[in-house]
């Protein structure tokens, strides 16, 4: 994997805590982001870096995602990735794994670029040098997809032993590379532990007791993303003057979330809501869970992992922005689920969130529609499948 957006580590962390769910002490799980750890040299190394910049300046991200979309790019990419890319690479799959002293019974990939270097490495590895065709592979190679609604291509191998994806469209996508429906298995998206845990589940009440949060107040949550972006403070402002507006006295409460955006959380913590809304601003908070089930409807990016654990929780979603092409999809996939809707314009924001809330009727089917569109099990269901197939492979090296 690679940590260009927190989503691909999310979704490594939680396979792993979910194998130690099932099979505590069992499966071993080296999580590695394979360019910053063993890229060659620039720009390999510096992935993350250069995409937080990219997803800053959205254009420079769209045209990037859409010419690596094409023939010519996707060609160019798996040329400059053999070419400069396959010795370091190779260091990293042909090393000691975890505590043992030989290389990875199994190998997943959770991120886009991570299936056909690594698929052209393994082939080597188990040929011993004599190939890189795919016939060569003897270890197995999945790939768990953490898009939701659409997915670059260079996510779909053909070569792989399975494609695990999250829903319909991708399914297609899937598909339409190549990839066969034997190959395919779509359970949904792997999300953090506490979302699927069952082990000491709160009830809302008592999650609002422990947020200090109003016990009989509509409360509506605003997230940035870890790292803040989107323009959470003109959407706050907007939505909370619209829901302060309502009365002389607390009707409603607004909590935000500002992730690692130190200027949006002092902003909002001087300005002056009116009286008719609680807010409460948060910077980064590691119980993400807890918050999203605490609350009412959810304000966020469309990020498919936050989607998919909004869902889980119930939460109407109202989408305020995407990263061309590779969130995209992720709009259209809510709006059909029928749990939410988009709009970059705070005003608007403001007055979609407000009907909600202001309609117990509206936002029950909202919330029903989420619900029925979540994925609770999807983490377990592909971690008991991977477990399987590492057992298997494990026993056939024994025989």
């Amino acid at each position: 994997m690679s940590d260009t957006g927190g989503g691909h580590r999310a979704s490594a962390n939680a396979l792993r805590d979910a194998f130690e769910v099932l099979h505590p002490g069992k499966i071993q799980c080296d999580i590695v982001d394979i360019f910053t750890d063993y890229g060659p040299f620039w720009p390999f190394n510096d992935y993350p870096r250069m995409y937080k910049i990219m997803a800053e300046y959205s254009f420079l991200w769209d045209g990037f995602y859409r010419f690596g979309e094409t023939a010519f790019g996707l060609a160019l990419n798996e040329f400059l990735m053999e070419l400069f890319c396959f010795d370091s690479f190779k260091k990293c799959l042909a090393r000691p794994s975890g505590t043992s002293n030989k290389r990875a019974d199994m190998v997943v990939s959770v991120h886009p670029l991570c299936q056909d270097i690594p698929l052209k490495i393994l082939s080597d590895l188990d040929s011993s040098g004599a190939s890189r065709e795919p016939e060569a592979r003897t270890t197995p190679f999945v790939t768990v997809v953490t898009d939701l609604g659409g997915a670059h291509p260079t996510w779909f191998n053909k070569n792989v032993d399975n494609c695990f994806v999250p829903s319909d469209a991708l399914n297609q996508l899937a598909r339409n590379r190549g990839i066969q429906t034997s190959q395919i298995v779509q359970h949904g998206l792997p999300i953090r532990k506490g979302f699927w845990s069952s082990s000491e589940k709160k009830t809302k009440s008592a999650l609002r007791e422990e947020l200090q949060l109003d016990q009989n107040l509509p409360i509506v949550l605003v997230v940035g993303g870890g790292d803040g972006m989107g323009g959470i403070v003109d959407i706050a402002k907007s939505l909370g003057d619209k829901l302060g507006s309502s009365s002389a006295t607390p009707a409603y409460q607004m909590v935000v979330v500002c992730g690692n955006n130190q200027r949006a959380k002092e902003a909002l913590e001087n300005e002056n809501f009116p009286s008719g809304v609680k807010v409460m601003v948060q910077g980064f908070v590691n119980n993400m869970d807890e918050w999203m089930q605490a609350s009412d409807a959810l304000v966020t990016k469309a990020g498919p992992g936050t989607i998919a654990e909004a869902s889980i929780c119930g939460l109407p979603c109202m989408l305020f922005s995407f990263l061309p092409g590779q969130e995209e999809g992720n709009v259209p996939y809510v709006e059909e689920s029928g749990f939410g809707t988009f709009s970059s314009d705070p005003n608007v924001i403001a007055s979609k969130v407000g009907e909600w809330l202001a309609s117990p009727n509206a936002l029950q089917s909202l919330q029903r529609a989420a619900k029925e569109a979540s994925r609770p099990s999807a983490t377990l269901d592909i971690a008991k499948d991977l477990a399987s197939m590492v057992f298997a492979a494990k026993e056939k090296q024994q025989q």
